[in-house]
């Protein structure tokens, strides 16, 4: 057999066993250790209310009041604790941040913008409307916001649904999630998963 037949056989075989390595078994493995170990992770942290799914844990999204007219603006519902902001939408499709820096006028007037109206929406002075209700992340999909930030609207969502303050502190202590490995990052609040825990009160 010609040498360079030879050659082109062997890469073929080579081919073939590292497509059937990396392309089947591989995949196959680690797909089955993720859904063994790591099934509600691995499946796009679903979070499903009566059978139902109605989010991620893992993404940031809208909590407004149902609109009648799709070419209005979205209106935040106050029963409900709100997300930061995004510069996407809240569109997994166009995550991302606004790439304003902080010499920008138009960062400038958003943040004062968003400052006079969340201060409004919560009642409460505008000096105390925490940093990151007033920035978007990075990812524009960010599904926690600050302990302060949900402290912050206890007292409108309490008085909107007629629940105790005093139960809603509660479980925004509930699902406060720690520092990531005990030291990396800042104590956050899952938006979601509190709304539901929220929807579930009697």
């Amino acid at each position: 057999m010609p040498t360079f037949l030879r050659t082109h056989l062997t890469a073929l075989r080579m081919l073939l066993v590292m497509t059937v390595i990396l392309g089947i078994a591989y995949p196959l493995l680690v797909t089955g250790v993720s859904q063994l170990a790591f099934r509600q992770r691995a499946n796009g942290s679903i979070v499903e209310v009566d059978g139902k799914p109605v989010g991620s844990s893992l993404l940031g999204q809208r909590f407004d009041l149902p609109q009648s007219d799709p070419s209005a603006p979205a209106r935040p519902d106050p029963k409900w604790f709100q997300p930061r902001p995004s510069a996407g939408g809240y569109d997994p499709a166009a995550s991302g941040a606004s790439n304003l820096g902080p010499n920008s006028a138009d960062l400038l007037k958003a943040v004062q913008e968003r400052r006079a109206a969340i201060a409004a929406f919560d009642g409460v002075d505008p000096a105390t409307v925490p940093p990151d209700a007033l920035t978007a992340s990075g990812s524009g999909l960010d599904p926690h916001i600050s302990v302060a930030y949900a402290k912050e609207q206890i007292d409108r969502v309490a008085r909107e649904r007629g629940l105790p303050a005093a139960q809603l502190d509660r479980l925004v202590e509930e699902h406060t999630d720690g520092r990531s490995l005990g030291f990396l990052g800042q104590p956050g609040v899952n938006v979601l998963e509190l709304n539901q825990a929220v929807a579930e009160l009697k």
